[in-house]
């Protein structure tokens, strides 16, 4: 009778490779939920630095738009407008480490806003 060497290997293959797939998903979650937030940041400081080169307030308009959290500052020089959304990323709770996330937009007064 041959006795099969091989017997138990799956298991063990699996028990080596489960892990590191795992792993493998939970950084692909990460990264997608990092991205995602990025693109509310950007609309959110688009939104914010159109409505203040509008002359009207800009910060209400952009935390409308921003990802929850987020921080929210407009700057007015001369006649640029740079609007600032920065928010922490936690995509496993508030016990993992946070991505920065952040995102700038400038525009340019409209002639006319009321200043």
């Amino acid at each position: 009778m041959i006795r099969n060497r091989d017997r138990g290997s799956v298991t063990a293959e699996l028990a080596v490779g489960l892990p590191a797939l795992v792993l493998l998903v939970l950084a692909a979650l990460t990264a997608v939920s990092a991205v995602v937030t990025k693109l509310q940041c950007v609309d959110a400081a688009r939104e914010a630095a159109r409505t203040a080169a509008r002359g009207e307030p800009g910060e209400p308009a952009g935390l409308r738009v921003a990802p929850a959290g987020a921080g929210i500052a407009v700057a007015v020089r001369d006649r640029t407008i740079r609007a600032t959304v920065s928010v922490q990323v936690r995509p496993f709770g508030p016990y993992l480490p946070s991505i920065p996330v952040a995102a700038v937009a400038v525009a340019e007064r409209e002639p006319g806003a009321d200043w």
